[in-house]
């Protein structure tokens, strides 16, 4: 059976994953809304949706769990999810997962 402390660790956890996610989802909103619903002439980037609010999600509990391993002291879970979120920042560079829609990108002078 699990111990009274063991259930309230997993609490936390689940608290902190949850957050993480918030959080994330917190950095996708103004990019989400300005891709989906601002652009110009009605131009939409449904990648920003697709990719980064997953993308930002994820990233967002691995990071607060991370933290959370850290300072619970077990290093090597830690740095897994440190690896984790390292990758997924990597995703997300790659893929570009905060585009704005071309219309909202600064296309120069002679526009």
């Amino acid at each position: 059976m699990e111990t009274r402390q063991e259930a309230v660790t997993g609490t936390i956890g689940c608290a902190t994953a949850v957050l993480g996610s918030f959080a994330g989802i917190a950095v996708w909103f103004p990019y989400g809304r300005t891709a989906l619903f601002g652009a110009f002439e009605g131009e939409t980037n449904p990648t920003v949706l697709w990719l980064g609010l997953p993308v930002l999600a994820l990233g967002g509990a691995a990071t607060a769990l991370a933290v959370l391993t850290a300072v619970q002291g077990r290093r090597r879970l830690a740095v897994g999810l440190a690896a984790a979120t390292a990758a997924l920042a990597a995703f997300g560079y790659a893929f570009d997962v905060l585009a704005a829609p071309q219309a909202l990108q600064d296309c120069g002078s002679p526009c």
